[in-house]
């Protein structure tokens, strides 16, 4: 019988707060503008390997964002249509998606040892800490 012991990563907070969801686990970077769709939250980004899964509601864990700056627009776009994910954690922020995070309210923690967190692992941010399981 496995444990059911819940596992503690502390990181820095990009922007402060609650959330809880299913982790969405990306290996690549991800780029929001022309990378997912702001009305949907589905990733586009040809040849991605989130292709075609739904960010909505769940805690979106990839290593850094990359693109262009109006990223952080489509992430606000996102949260006004319903479809942003619930948190977001990274290995190492960059200013597109910080910003978006924190114009969006999105709970954000970054220098987390993303090969922790798994798909489907449920997964919790309060502040600077991530709690898995």
């Amino acid at each position: 019988m496995e444990s059911s012991k819940r596992v503690k990563l502390q990181g820095r907070a990009i922007f402060t707060g609650k959330a809880r969801g299913t982790a969405l686990v990306s290996p690549n970077a991800i780029g929001f503008l022309g990378g997912v769709d702001p009305q949907t939250g589905v990733v586009i980004e040809p040849g991605h390997p989130l292709h075609g899964e739904c960010v909505a509601g769940r805690i979106l864990v990839f290593p850094t964002g990359k693109g262009s700056t109006v990223g952080s627009y489509t992430l606000y776009r996102m949260v006004r249509a319903g479809v942003a994910p619930a948190g977001m954690i990274n290995a190492r922020s960059e200013a597109i998606v910080a910003v978006g995070a924190i114009i969006s309210e999105i709970p954000m923690v970054d220098q987390i040892d993303l090969e922790r967190i798994h798909p489907g692992d449920v997964v919790e941010i309060e502040g600077n800490v991530v709690w898995i399981g």
